[in-house]
């Protein structure tokens, strides 16, 4: 059908951007959210070209959701919207599966027509229980509050910026098509920072870059990574739910654009073993009214107390917290020390193979950087992990606790059994939603070999919960 009679919302990128960054500018500013939910819906009300807002949330495992809702509906009901729970992994029973969506209308972006489709915006939901209480399994919500919590009590605000890394793979759906093939096939062998104009990997990485900038990413730098076609496309830090936000957007974008191209942006871990894997290092710092809490000229590294403290708890809980920075079977190929793997309880600002490492700062950069994290796990849940550790944890008693060699899990197995007996995990989730997580997690590594080997298995693509293939999964 011709497209000459619609008269759907198709903005230039400069326009988009200008928009976007105006949003970002508000949510950084703390504008009073009633303002900004006057100022979107009679924008919404206003703008007759668009026809639907695109409601976006997370679960358990922190798989991206969307809900497409007509805006002349979504006008009326914004404060009624409801969906079953009990289809989304690791959220509601059955028998308790009506959950509502909120909408935090200071997460709202415009996204370009061309990948997006006209006549659309997207913003973020906010999961509510039926008693009209943030539902405690949106680890969205629980980061969104602590983060809350923490500006109230100490006038905190976490700040946090990600290195996502991922490979581009010949074909789409990759990653689903794995069980038959057996192999992911390159785009580009090139390598580290060598990848010619025009090459499949570099027109990606471009266009990539492209839309985050007319998301409003601000972004700082990209270029293919050190394994053949792998790619890091990098941003400039947020406060820590818009961070997390990111997050899930970026490998959005990235899926969505490689998709249009006839190829699969994958986010596995460790997809082919050989060659270095992905992560995702997450830096993160802390800021009170304007300033680098985490910076001190005459501290070791020009890292202060607060952010060694910091520091000090995360090497305390690793093990603990393990589980939630590398979530998949797939994930524990990636801790090998051949490939600069980050899997020693060390801090170092040379080593790159610390759990945490102290990059060169000044006063406005300096952060902690937790390198042990992989690209597939729940952001939400990542960040919500370190920062709650980071500030509330309690710091061991281990002598040379930042230097003793030790080590983080080499399998999904010890990460579970450490996950499960922490009684620091307990206090970060919660008992319900910590048995419901350990739950997911068993039940995807029940599905896969149990030693690791020297090639990735059909099952830790097959049943990784980003991959979910709902007809493979109900032949298990």
């Amino acid at each position: 059908m011709s497209n000459q009679l619609h008269d759907f919302l198709q903005l230039s990128y400069t326009e988009l951007e200008e928009l976007n960054l105006h949003a970002k500018k508000q949510r950084l500013s703390r504008v009073p959210i009633e303002k900004i939910r006057e100022e979107r819906l009679k924008y919404l009300t206003d703008e007759k070209r668009i026809k639907a807002v695109t409601v976006m949330f997370s679960d358990l495992e922190g798989r991206l959701h969307m809900l497409d809702y007509d805006k002349k509906f979504l006008l009326g009901s914004w404060d009624n919207l409801t969906f079953d729970g009990s289809s989304i992994r690791g959220f509601t029973a059955q028998r308790e599966s009506d959950l509502r969506l909120g909408i935090d209308w200071a997460a709202f972006y415009w996204a370009p027509a061309d990948f997006f489709g006209a006549g659309k915006v997207l913003v973020f939901g906010e999961v509510i229980d039926k008693d009209g209480s943030p539902y405690a399994a949106d680890i969205r919500g629980v980061l969104k509050s602590y983060a809350g919590a923490q500006f109230k009590k100490n006038g905190y605000t976490l700040n946090a910026a990600n290195e996502i890394e991922g490979f581009l793979f010949a074909g789409t759906d990759a990653e689903r098509r794995y069980h038959d093939t057996g192999k992911f096939e390159y785009v580009n062998t090139g390598g580290y920072y060598h990848s010619l104009p025009g090459d499949p990997l570099r027109t990606f990485i471009d266009r990539v870059a492209e839309v985050q900038r007319a998301m409003g990413f601000q972004n700082e730098k990209d270029h293919p990574e050190v394994a053949p076609s792998q790619f890091e496309i990098n941003y400039s830090y947020a406060e820590v739910v818009a961070a997390a936000d990111h997050i899930q957007l970026y490998k959005f974008i990235c899926r969505q654009v490689a998709a249009q191209m006839g190829l699969t942006a994958c986010f596995l871990p460790k997809p082919v073993v050989g060659v270095n894997g992905s992560g995702m290092h997450t830096n993160v710092s802390i800021s009170k009214d304007g300033k680098n809490q985490f910076w001190d000229p005459k501290g070791e590294e020009k890292l202060g107390k607060l952010g060694w403290d910091f520091t000090d708890r995360i090497l305390t809980a690793g093990n603990d917290i393990c589980l939630l920075l590398n979530a998949s079977v797939n994930a524990y190929r990636r801790l090998d020390p051949h490939f600069e793997a980050p899997n020693q309880l060390i801090a170092s600002a040379v080593d790159r193979g610390s759990l945490v490492r102290i990059p060169l700062g000044n006063e406005r950069s300096i952060r902690v950087e937790v390198r042990a994290v992989g690209p597939d796990a729940n952001p939400y849940m990542v960040l919500y992990s370190i920062f709650k550790t980071g500030i509330d944890g309690n710091i061991s008693k281990i002598k040379d606790l930042r230097t003793a060699k030790r080590f983080l899990p080499d399998n999904i197995y010890d990460a579970m059994d450490n996950f499960n007996k922490s009684e620091w995990t307990t206090k970060i989730l919660g008992e319900d939603v910590k048995a419901r997580y350990a739950e997911l997690k068993k039940g995807s590594a029940d599905r896969c070999a149990r030693l690791l080997g020297t090639i990735v298995k059909p099952a830790e693509v097959q049943f990784h919960h980003e991959v979910y293939n709902q007809y493979l999964w109900n032949q298990f």
